[in-house]
């Protein structure tokens, strides 16, 4: 009996994310082109469960690069008020729509300048009436037999969720960004070291000759499982590159591949990163050249260690939309 009550919660929590599916429509894009052509703040108020979770929303905004700030219906009435300024966007929650601390802000915030976005499971509501945006958070049903609100504040997050990672999405906000707001994070604390602190060196480095042929490349890309091998001078200096994406354009090509030399595939003059460069410059570089591996070099060219992204952020937490591309040019 617990268990099955258990899950039919879940069920109606889930049931109700799914259908704001349907409900993301030009409101959703008007919304998101509002608050990043704003130079302002975003400014989220709610009561009661609204407000718990406009909070919530606002330190996922924050973290994610958009300015906000949590102001109390309340509190804004007794002063509060004059933390906003013309260019915010203030976004109202509230699922009835009729919170009269909520509604009664309203002309004030709007005397302002502001632009009143109204996240509501009402769209008839006074709140939405009043508001430039209306986001349709309705949820049929509650979880709870009273009604309390549970399916109705699970919708609520979710949007604020979608809308969170849109704007990051839109503004372009890296993971080496996301180290700047979390420096006491495990990413943050890897982010901010330097590349000597986590690359890999010595043996484990694959590395051929010049003169190697590709079986030889091949055999040690394999040893190490790092999908790459270096092709070295005899002083270690970095001459090119030969990835497993190499190989397989390669064979797409129709060549004789093991008739070939290093020299044939190799990429000359790859992407490198100096040992004392921050963690986070090498996370730069490989996310804006869609690679993986990077070559650790002295300011002479020698190779002193190979670093891969998961040395970075940690195997299995992070991929690019085309990990398989590791492509230096």
């Amino acid at each position: 009996m617990i268990i099955q009550q258990a899950i039919e919660v879940l069920k109606i929590e889930a049931e109700a994310i799914l259908k704001l599916i349907d409900r993301i429509d030009e409101s959703f894009t008007r919304m998101v082109e509002l608050i990043c052509d704003s130079g302002g703040r975003v400014i989220v108020a709610g009561i009661g469960k609204s407000g718990i979770v406009g909070r919530k929303i606002v330190a996922t905004l924050n973290s994610t690069g958009t300015r906000s700030v949590f102001l109390h219906p309340v509190e804004a009435m007794h002063g509060d008020l004059g933390m906003v300024c013309p260019d915010d966007i203030f976004i109202a929650l509230s699922n009835s729509g009729e919170t009269d601390e909520l509604n009664m802000l309203l002309p004030s915030i709007r005397s302002v300048g502001c632009k009143i976005i109204a996240f509501t499971g009402n769209v008839n509501s006074t709140l939405a009436k009043h508001s430039d945006i209306v986001i349709d958070v309705g949820v049929e049903r509650e979880a709870s037999p009273i009604a309390a609100p549970t399916a109705s504040t699970t919708a609520f997050l979710a949007m604020g969720d979608a809308l969170a990672v849109v704007l990051m999405n839109k503004k372009q906000f890296k993971t080496s960004d996301f180290k700047k707001f979390h420096p006491g994070g495990t990413l943050g604390r890897r982010l901010s070291g330097s590349v000597r602190e986590i690359m890999l060196t010595g043996d484990i480095i694959p590395s051929v000759p010049e003169d190697a042929d590709i079986e030889a490349a091949v055999k040690e890309m394999d040893r190490p499982g790092l999908g790459v091998t270096f092709v070295l001078k005899p002083d270690k200096t970095l001459v090119g590159i030969i990835t497993d994406g190499d190989i397989r354009r390669a064979v797409a090509k129709k060549k004789a591949v093991f008739e070939l030399t290093v020299k044939d595939i190799m990429t000359e003059n790859p992407k490198t990163v100096h040992p004392d460069s921050p963690a986070y410059s090498a996370l730069n570089i490989m996310e804006q050249y869609q690679i993986t591996v990077l070559p650790v070099t002295d300011s002479s060219g020698k190779v002193q260690g190979i670093l891969h992204l998961h040395d970075i952020l940690g195997k299995g937490e992070f991929k690019f939309d085309r990990i398989d591309r590791i492509i230096q040019d």
